[in-house]
């Protein structure tokens, strides 16, 4: 074996070491160790279409995720798994022998960087100290804000926080309601709360000779469409029955479940049964819910 090839194979058996030992260290939250999937960061943030950035040099601390690799390696791209051994030291060989390599693949959102092409590169140029590393980018729009260190949960309610705030700033809810807590739990909901609130702006505006206000609208909406469901959700305790959802989530399943109801039955249906009927049809029961506090104690 030569100097470079027992180097490279040094260097991947000190890689691995130390993705041992950030396993032990990250236990308690395994997700901040996790290498971010990109197919899931996608789902999140749900770009509005993509831009070729051309060649840049990209700071290697700046790329977070993958494409289809995000299991190989964890957050700081060292690798998980022996079988990666033979590649990973070709592309270390070819450091140590002056050999340049083709610029690595990369997407770019919000500021952070995940690998289309050349995860292997990228790990053996942070085992190596290097701070930058050439790459072909392509931009996802979006105008969220990323950092470093994100786990998908983070970016989950950065992307919510950004959601509700353009909500707020577009509709001045908050002026309009006094409500602050039209939170979601997943993104893409405050789309729908516009789109209720411009159909209930629709029928108000039939038969008038002037149209109403989207301020006016919004009132009207809030007062005798949300708040109404909203209070059924609590008196109810039907929130209590889908764990980790807000109001907001509940209120435009019931919706939807409320519009099912009636159009399969044709018949009228109250608010307060519609909500009752979707908490028994999808909801946990106490049982249920004592079940799956005891497993996560136990670690089932």
């Amino acid at each position: 074996m030569d100097l470079e090839a027992a180097r490279a194979e040094d260097d991947f058996s000190k890689a691995r070491t130390r993705e041992f030992l950030a396993r032990i260290q990250g236990f308690l939250d395994p997700s901040r160790k996790r290498l971010l999937s990109l197919e899931e960061v996608r789902s999140v943030l749900r770009p509005e279409g993509e831009t070729y950035r051309g060649m840049q040099a990209v700071p290697l601390d700046r790329i977070v995720g993958s494409e289809g690799r995000y299991r190989d390696f964890n957050r700081h791209f060292l690798p998980r798994f022996d079988h990666l051994r033979p590649r990973w030291v070709r592309v270390d060989m070819a450091h140590y022998k002056d050999v340049v390599l083709p610029p690595i693949q990369l997407y770019e959102a919000g500021g952070l960087y995940f690998v289309r092409d050349g995860n292997h590169r990228v790990s053996v140029a942070r085992m190596q100290g290097i701070k930058a590393i050439d790459a072909e980018v392509v931009s996802l729009n979006t105008s969220v804000p990323l950092k470093p260190g994100m786990s998908l949960d983070d970016l989950r309610k950065a992307v919510l926080d950004f959601e509700k705030e353009r909500f707020y700033q577009k509709t001045e809810f908050l002026k309009a309601t006094g409500d602050a807590t039209l939170d979601f739990s997943a993104p893409g909901q405050y789309d729908v709360i516009l789109d209720h609130i411009l159909v209930h702006k629709y029928y108000l505006n039939e038969g008038k000779a002037e149209e109403i206000s989207f301020r006016d609208a919004l009132e009207s909406w809030y007062r005798t469409v949300y708040a109404p469901i909203a209070s059924v959700i609590r008196s109810e305790r039907i929130d209590a029955r889908f764990p980790g959802r807000t109001v907001a989530d509940l209120y435009v399943y019931i919706v939807k479940h409320w519009d099912h109801l009636k159009r399969k039955y044709g018949l009228p249906v109250t608010v307060r049964s519609a909500a009752v009927d979707f908490a028994s049809r999808y909801g946990q029961s106490f049982r249920d819910r004592i079940r799956g506090v005891l497993s996560a104690l136990l670690g089932k």
